[in-house]
Order: structure tokens, then C-alpha cells, then sequence
């Protein structure tokens, strides 16, 4: 899901015809300032970060004269949440409010069907409110295919105690809500608080809309350049990663950084996972063995071993990481040589400087695990493998050994020699095949042809070419599997290579890239 930022929040509202204070978005104290000196009055300014108690976390600041809201700003930009930056501020005019309350709308699961919440009480702690009064709290499951009706929000609002001309402004303003949210697919949406002013107004003072991600192509307005359900500002990585994933569908990619601006020697490691519980499982074994991470990455669903490799790339960019863990849950379904080759060439090609440790359980995993121990010692770092039979535990505390036993070193990228005689073909997410023919007629095992899984290759006067056409091996009927590299790199004479392109990644960012 991707979240909006209040601010994003209330322009949408504000075309729905919903109002909202006066204000602006800022970056800068400066800027802070200038807008609070247009507003000409006391001011609220407000962190736009995706947390919940903003006010509770200082995050909201009170200022009655342009000074003050750039000092105010100043304050808030110079924080951090969790480990990212405050970016934004909102400065908006101060509202004199006369009452409070709640309205929000959810996609429930189980009834299939989104469903309003509207409550005569509102503000911090709606959730104790709902507790604590639920006769204060009235919800109902909409017909999509009428939509919220009038009279459907009168009855909301008649259930909490209202009547009268306010009852009429609040089902005016629920059902212009709902169709705001509706229009932008919003999985949830909130006003909290919807403020009756002290001239009878009706006024959305904050707002937080999340949007569905597989909507998101069909409201570019929104600019949303990640649809993922972050809680911070999607990073440079993070953007990187999204542009692998958003077009490949086979299996599963997903990238979440959980810090920046380490340095070497902190204990940070990336992280490379596969399936949420078995990722939770490892995770909670590096931390316990007093490492942090500085990622989150999954890739499940039997991904294709283009993806692992990608995501591996990405994982070491990282500048700062000491280590490098993999592990999933020990029984997963998918084919894990395809991770294994992922993982292989993506060391190769970085490449690896910090110890990997890589546990692989699931389908086929003794092929998986001697793909990996076979590529050891070709790095400048070491890389040991492990199998379901491996506990996490064991797998931290042995990155731990290696980390604390191995002296960080640099290593330019190996050089990748032309081809004499190249033989290519495209690959299905932009990336190249090219089989050296001169290397492969002097080659004596002519391993690729054994080694593709998708079959697509035969031998033709003693070297390999594919049996079916480029376009269709451009389509997909190439697998991006791999084999025709990593196998040829240690079983064959080197004459394959697979170019994967990854944009936005410069393939220069190695960690411990200076041995000092």
C-alpha cells in the first residue's frame, strides 16, 4: 500500500470540496517563516512523517509569529524518526475550534466491502474513545455500487447523538469523503480531526490517506514513485529496488532500508530473506547475536535467479555493511539453485568484500548449498552455506566468527574480456546473453547446454546456441536462470555472460571499498 503525506491528504479533500486550513508544505526554516508571514497569524507546524501521536512525539509545534514557526521548523527538520530524516513541514493557520470529530473509511476483508466510521468524538486516542464510549462511535459496510447515500450518513450521525443543521454539514461531508477516497482507490482513509469551528465550519485538521498499490498506475497525479507501505520517505535504494520489482512478476522482491549513514566496524549487516516468518526467524538471530540490519528484503514465491541477483546487488551497495546474512524459513517450496546462482553472481560481479553467511532450506537445497561452497574462495570475502538443518542461531553466531576473523579488503571488479566470437540474445527484463564462441568450442563440458533450465539451448557444431527464436527467448522462454554463466564460471571454460541491467545502480558502490 502506499501512504500519502497529510498534506497530499488534504489536497485531495480540498477537490472533493472538503476544507481544510490555509497552509503549505515546507522544506526550510526560511520557507517555514515566509509562510507563516503570509498567513498573517498564529500558525501550527506540523512534521509530515507517517506515524500515528504526532502530538504526543513533539511533532506538532504551536507558533503565534513568523519567528517562531521558523524556529519551530528548524527544530523538526533537524529530527529524525527511526533512522530517516524529518524532509517536510506543514504550516498552516491556527483554527479556533469549537468541537471535534472522527470520520474514517477502511476496506474491510471479511465483508469485502469498504466501511465508514464516523465518531461524535474525536482527535488523539480514538481508539481509547471507541473503548471507552462506544455509543460515540457508529460504522457502516457501503454497497459499492450505491455508495455512501445521504441518508445512509444522517443515519451515522443520528446514531451518535446528532441532529439538527450540524447533522446535515457532517452527512454532507461524509459522503463527499467517500467519494474522495473511493475515487483514489484509498485501502484506508481518515479525518482526524474533523473540527467544527467557532464560526460554525466544518474543517479537516489532519488527514491520512493510503492507497491501494496496485491502483496507483491509475492516479499519477498522486506522484507516487513507490507504492509501498514505508514508514519514511522512499529512499534512493528503495526506488531502485521498486523499478526491478514493479514489472517482474515471478515471485516476490521487496526491499525496505532500515538505516542510512553507518559506518564500517558498527555491526550492520545486510539482510536477504525469503518468506516473512523465516525472515522474522533470522532477523531476530542476527539481533539477538548483537548485530543491527540494515535492510529488510524478501524473495519468495520462487523467484527467477534474475531476481535474487538483483536484490543481492542492491543489498551490497549499502556503503558500511559488515556482513552479509540470507536465510527464509528452512522448508521453502521454491527452487532454491535459482537463489543460489542469484546470490553466486551477484558476488561475483560486486564484488563480495564482507563475509556471507547463507542458509538455504527448501527444494533441492544440497544443490543450492554446493552451488555456494563451490564459488568460495573466488571472492575476496568468504561465503559459507547452510541448510534447513542449520539453525538460525548457529548461522548468526558463525557470521559473527567470520566478521570478527576476517580483515576488510577492496577489490576492483573482475574485467569482463570482449567475446571473439559473441553469440546474443535479450532477456525479458532488458538483460543481454552473450555466449563466446570461441570459448565454448574449446570448452569440454559444454555445461550451459546441460545446466539451462529452460531448455532453450543446443549444441550446433560444437557450440550452443538456442533452439528457439530470439524474440521468443526475449518474451520469457529465457528464464534469466543464470546457469549459463555461474555453471560455465567454475565447470566450463568462461564464456558466458549475462549482463542484468539495474538502473540507477552504478555497480561501483562496494562496501569496505577503502580497506582502511
Amino acid at each position: 500500500m502506499a501512504r500519502l503525506h497529510e498534506y497530499q491528504s488534504k489536497e485531495i479533500l480540498r477537490a472533493a470540496g472538503i476544507a481544510t486550513p490555509r497552509g503549505a508544505v515546507v522544506r526550510t526554516a526560511e520557507e517555514a517563516r515566509d509562510q507563516a508571514a503570509a498567513l498573517g497569524g498564529p500558525v501550527v507546524v506540523k512534521a509530515q512523517a507517517w506515524v500515528t501521536g504526532r502530538a504526543g512525539q513533539n511533532l506538532i509545534h504551536f507558533a503565534a509569529t513568523p519567528e517562531e514557526a521558523a524556529q519551530a521548523a528548524r527544530a523538526l527538520l533537524d529530527r529524525t524518526l527511526g533512522k530517516f530524516p524529518i524532509d517536510r513541514v506543514l504550516v498552516e493557520e491556527r483554527v479556533a475550534i469549537e468541537r471535534e470529530f472522527y470520520l474514517g473509511l477502511i476496506v474491510d476483508g471479511q465483508a469485502r466491502a469498504p466501511v465508514v466510521i464516523f465518531g461524535s468524538l474525536g482527535g488523539t486516542g480514538v481508539e481509547d474513545i471507541a473503548r471507552l464510549h462506544p455509543d460515540k462511535i457508529a460504522r457502516k459496510t457501503v454497497d459499492i455500487r450505491d455508495g455512501l447515500r445521504d441518508f445512509e450518513a444522517r443515519d451515522l450521525a443520528r446514531q451518535t447523538g446528532l441532529s439538527g443543521r450540524l447533522l446535515l454539514q457532517l452527512s454532507e461531508t461524509m459522503t463527499r469523503f467517500y467519494a474522495a477516497a473511493r475515487s483514489y482507490e484509498a485501502r484506508s482513509a481518515e479525518i482526524n480531526p474533523l473540527a467544527l469551528t467557532a464560526d460554525g465550519q466544518l474543517v479537516a485538521l489532519d488527514a491520512r490517506f493510503v492507497i491501494d498499490d496496485y491502483a496507483v498506475f491509475r492516479h499519477p497525479d498522486l506522484a507516487i514513485d513507490v507504492p509501498r507501505d514505508f514508514d519514511h520517505p522512499p529512499t534512493r535504494l528503495e526506488r531502485i529496488a521498486w523499478q526491478v520489482e514493479k514489472d517482474d512478476y515471478r515471485g516476490t522482491f521487496y526491499f525496505m532500508q532500515l538505516m542510512e549513514g553507518f559506518a564500517p566496524g558498527s555491526g550492520v549487516v545486510g539482510f536477504h530473506g525469503a518468506g516473512g516468518g523465516g525472515s522474522m526467524m533470522n532477523m531476530d538471530a542476527l539481533l539477538a547475536e548483537g548485530f543491527q540490519i540494515a535492510d529488510f528484503v524478501d524473495t519468495s514465491g520462487n523467484p527467477p535467479a534474475s531476481k535474487v541477483y538483483r536484490a543481492a546487488r542492491i543489498i551490497l551497495s549499502q556503503p558500511g555493511i559488515d556482513g552479509y546474512y540470507a536465510g527464509g524459513s528452512g522448508v521453502a517450496s521454491q527452487e532454491q539453485f535459482h537463489s543460489a546462482r542469484g546470490l553466486v553472481k551477484a558476488f561475483m560481479d560486486a564484488p563480495l568484500t564482507v563475509p556471507a553467511v547463507i542458509r538455504l532450506g527448501g527444494n533441492a537445497e544440497e544443490q543450492a548449498i554446493a552451488i555456494v561452497r563451490r564459488a568460495n574462495g573466488a571472492f575476496p570475502a568468504p561465503v559459507e552455506a547452510y541448510g534447513r538443518a542449520d539453525p538460525p542461531e548457529a548461522c548468526a553466531a558463525r557470521l559473527r566468527e567470520l566478521i570478527d576473523g576476517y580483515t576488510p579488503q577492496a577489490s576492483p571488479p573482475p574485467e569482463s574480456l570482449p567475446a571473439q566470437e559473441p553469440y546474443r540474445f535479450a532477456t525479458v527484463t532488458g538483460g543481454t546473453v552473450t555466449l563466446d564462441h570461441a570459448r565454448c568450442r574449446a570448452c569440454a563440458s559444454k555445461v550451459c547446454v546441460e545446466s539451462c533450465v529452460a531448455r532453450i539451448l543446443t549444441l550446433v557444431e560444437g557450440v550452443p546456441v538456442l533452439n528457439i527464436t530470439p524474440e521468443e527467448a526475449r518474451r520469457g522462454g529465457c528464464t534469466e536462470c543464470l546457469a549459463c554463466e555461474v555453471e560455465c564460471a567454475f565447470l566450463g571454460n568462461q564464456g558466458g555472460r549475462i549482463d542484468l541491467p539495474i538502473p540507477g545502480l552504478t555497480g561501483q558502490e562496494v562496501p569496505h571499498a577503502d580497506p582502511d
